[in-house]
């Protein structure tokens, strides 16, 4: 992820995150867990903690996720022939 299109979120004491429509204390336990699993980095700046996302491990789960895109992607495919099919047949009766 190029450095200019990251997004920070500031977490401090008794403030919303914009742009998330959460309080803080949801935001900062919900970040905690992702945190915890490795999926953002945290650093400390004074009273707010700064998160950034780590896209790396996002891999595998987008390998994932693309083998059933494919097979989607072609049965989705298949229907809109069939689709295709049946409305010319209707336009020819």
């Amino acid at each position: 992820m190029a450095a200019d299109h990251r997004r920070h979120a500031r977490v401090g004491p008794d403030r919303e995150v914009n742009d998330l429509s959460m309080s803080q204390p949801q935001v900062s336990k919900h970040l905690r867990v992702l945190s915890e699993v490795g999926l953002v980095k945290c650093r400390a700046e004074g009273r707010h903690r700064l998160y950034r996302l780590e896209p790396a491990r996002l891999r595998p789960l987008q390998e994932w996720l693309t083998k059933y895109e494919r097979a989607l992607n072609d049965r989705l495919d298949r229907l809109d022939d069939y689709l295709k099919e049946l409305q010319q047949q209707g336009e020819q009766q």
